[in-house]
């Protein structure tokens, strides 16, 4: 099996002295980098892509996301994505290292924003007119930015994504219904806890139980914290990373459908096919032939 390849920052800036951060407009994004993005692939850097104008779609670790203007996208590195879009599409996009963002803000990680720490977490936001208007003031302000050669750019330029991250956020929050609750901030701190210990532990452990002894709260609380935040039970939570990494590993990895099933923890592989299939609508074979046509 062929891998999905793997796209690096200065893949699209050729001539630039700084592989860290990255910024375009769509149309001249899509015309510089048509023949790396028109199949399946992945990045090493975080993006943020925001569209303007246009129509289409965006699949997002195997998840399909309708654009249109106002689609806001956030995608973290590892993630496999592909788009088909309108002639007329247009927008923003701007990619940036782990190592740029958090060298200046070193208490503040990419990953403690929602959409960048959570696999779990939706990766598109439908703006509003209004956070439409706001967003593209600050894309456009990063644009000029990032084109100038001014004192302090860095800075200023990570401020602007700062407010673009931090207005997403909030907009998340909304969404919620809990804006500012001390038990929303509350549930999201647990809720990155857990899926932490996820990763460190998925291919081993999948009870619920085992989660919430190390959370230190007990398991209906635990699936009272991940229905608020993402309106999944923790074993949705837990099952779901299960089977996101099955289908990274069908596509990067020349191994058989039993070797996977085991490096995963599942003792019987009839039994990966079963949970498989529920959580993703086909079995392990049917993704293969869809995705490696």
């Amino acid at each position: 099996m062929n891998s999905i390849s793997v796209l690096h920052i200065n893949l699209f800036q050729p001539g630039k002295n700084t592989s860290d951060f990255y910024f375009n407009r769509m149309k001249e994004h899509l015309v510089l980098g048509h023949r790396h993005i028109e199949k399946p692939h992945r990045h090493d850097f975080y993006a943020t892509i925001l569209f303007t104008k246009g129509s289409g779609t965006h699949e997002i670790d195997f998840q399909k996301y309708d654009v249109s203007a106002g689609s806001l996208f956030f995608m973290s590195p590892g993630q496999v994505h592909s788009w088909e879009l309108s002639e007329d599409i247009d927008g923003y996009i701007f990619f940036c290292s782990q190592d740029f963002y958090e060298m200046h803000y070193v208490n503040q990680k990419l990953r403690s924003f929602p959409f960048f720490g959570s696999v779990n977490f939706p990766r598109k936001l439908q703006l509003t007119a209004t956070e439409l208007r706001e967003n593209n003031h600050l894309f456009a302000a990063l644009e000029k930015e990032y084109q100038l050669q001014n004192v302090m750019k860095d800075g200023f330029i990570l401020s602007l994504m700062s407010q673009i991250f931090i207005h997403a956020t909030r907009a998340f929050s909304k969404e919620l219904g809990k804006e500012n609750s001390e038990v929303n901030i509350s549930y999201f701190k647990h809720y990155q806890q857990f899926e932490h210990l996820i990763e460190e532990h998925f291919a081993k452990e999948k009870s619920v139980a085992f989660y919430a002894s190390l959370l230190e709260i007990s398991s209906k609380h635990l699936n009272r914290i991940t229905r608020t935040v993402v309106q999944k039970t923790a074993t949705d939570v837990i099952t779901e990373r299960i089977i996101l990494e099955a289908k990274r590993m069908l596509m990067y990895l020349d191994e058989s459908l039993t070797e996977i099933a085991f490096r995963l923890g599942f003792e019987e592989y009839s039994y990966f096919v079963r949970v498989f299939r529920k959580t993703s609508g086909m079995t392990p074979t049917q993704f293969i032939k869809k995705y490696k046509a």
